[in-house]
């Protein structure tokens, strides 16, 4: 209806993606629904639940394409139910022999849920896909700037010297293990739902077992051990995933705004000749793939909320839990999405100034310098009491150079300096950048390139 502002198409783009479109718009969700409906028909037919004839009319009959959306939203409205004027649609579409045998014997929450778990499988083959390809991008960087030295900062401060490289290769790691927790998570995530009003699959007697088989084979999901009618930890797993994902992604985003400020203009976001900073300060270039990620990061987790405090509903059925999903993970995986589209973007099109990188640690060399310092007093003095002697050079917080301080004092000899910080020391930078860069592209030639191979 266009009334909340990601629905419109001013701004769409911003909060959602065609792909997930295609799964989740009204059509796509109705055809999912009667995709669902059909296999259960087939899987009823073949146990003698109901005539093949009418099994047959379900499967050739239904179209959500045809499907009269007024008469199910005016029926919807009329009878308080969520899915009777589905049903009552549905029936128009079919025979008057197979009328009854549409959505026979099974639950408003059986629908949902086993939409939700189709939804599940193929938004995770979009998140699988994308993620793999932001990793992939992120260990370039970390091999192309391996020993691209530039300022580490603790508490928005200069620390100590690092590279870029290593930088990327720690946002590529945490992906990497978002991608492990995906593959851990597809068996237990996409199971199927049938289980009656109140899971015990009571209507069908002593078919039930089997019929919810050959259902979630029909489907090509995964059988569930029991009912999960309000279990929901499945749907919080997976939203909290994605919220996961997106807060990586915001991290990523969080350090390429920062690290794009003029005054520092370490990074700098793909350059694209139409955007328009300010229409008040012609000469900004706002960062905004970067910005946007963190507010995509936001709602995902509040959405993702949402879904966890679903996990706490009561007794065999509780709509209160539930029927709140129906917002929240479409929502979540939407914003996912969207985050991992910007994300790549902003990873293939960075801009790495290196030689600014190297400017600012150059600037700096006597601040950031203070650990090669500490380790050199320490191996004298000891660790604890050279600590001490630094922080008492430094007491008066007027910066400076803390080397000629030491020297100055008679702590050490301006040699002994030069020995120590002659030159910006990454520590065990580059190593960590090959030893993650190797386990990264090794998984990745192990793994499927689908999330369900």
């Amino acid at each position: 209806m266009g009334t909340r502002l990601s629905d419109s198409r001013q701004y769409a783009h911003l909060w959602g993606t065609p792909e997930l479109e295609k799964i989740l718009d009204e059509r796509a969700r109705l055809a999912s629904w009667i995709t669902i409906l059909v296999a259960l028909a087939r899987a009823q037919a073949r146990l003698g639940i109901i005539p093949q004839d009418a099994a047959a009319a379900i499967g050739s009959g239904l179209d959500a394409e045809t499907l009269d959306l007024d008469l199910v939203a005016e029926q919807t409205r009329l009878t308080s139910h969520s899915t009777l004027g589905l049903i009552r649609a549905l029936q128009q579409q079919l025979p008057t022999s197979a009328r009854e045998y549409v959505y026979y014997g099974t639950t408003v929450q059986d629908l949902t849920d086993t939409w939700f778990v189709l939804v599940m499988r193929d938004v995770g083959e979009i998140v699988w896909r994308d993620l793999r390809a932001v990793e992939d991008t992120l260990l370039d960087h970390a091999e192309q700037h391996r020993d691209t030295v530039m300022l580490g900062r603790t508490h928005g401060q200069p620390g100590a010297p690092i590279t870029f490289g290593y930088k990327a290769a720690c946002w590529a790691d945490e992906l990497r293990r978002h991608l492990q927790r995906l593959a851990q998570a597809r068996p237990r995530l996409l199971v199927g739902q049938l289980g009656g009003a109140v899971g015990t699959l009571g209507f069908f007697g002593t078919d039930g077992p089997a019929l919810r088989r050959e259902f979630c084979a029909e489907l090509g999901l995964g059988e569930p051990d029991i009912s999960w009618l309000t279990t929901r930890d499945r749907i919080a797993e997976f939203g909290t995933l994605l919220a996961m994902v997106a807060t990586t992604l915001a991290r990523f985003g969080n350090e390429v705004y920062e690290l794009s400020r003029p005054e520092i203009g370490e990074l700098r976001e793909p350059l694209d000749p139409n955007a328009v900073g300010s229409i008040t300060m012609p000469h900004k270039h706002n960062p905004e793939a970067s910005e946007h990620l963190d507010t995509l990061a936001r709602l995902a987790r509040a959405n993702a909320a949402v879904l966890v405090e679903g996990m706490a509903g009561a007794h065999e059925r509780d709509g209160r839990a539930w029927k709140a999903e129906w917002i929240a993970l479409p929502e979540i995986c939407e914003l996912a999405a969207v985050a991992l589209r910007t994300a790549l973007h902003l990873a293939r099109g960075l801009r790495v100034d290196a030689e600014v990188m190297r400017a600012s640690v150059a600037r700096m060399h006597a601040q950031v310098s203070s650990e090669r310092l500490l380790a050199g007093l320490a191996a004298r003095e000891g660790k604890h009491r050279a600590q001490q002697l630094l922080q008492d050079l430094t007491a008066d917080d007027e910066g400076g150079d803390l080397a000629a301080r030491i020297v100055s004092s008679g702590l050490a000899t301006a040699a002994e300096i030069d020995t120590w910080v002659g030159a910006p020391a990454t520590g065990a930078a580059a190593q960590m950048v090959d030893r993650l860069v190797a386990a990264s592209r090794a998984a990745r030639a192990g793994e499927p390139r689908q999330w369900c191979p």
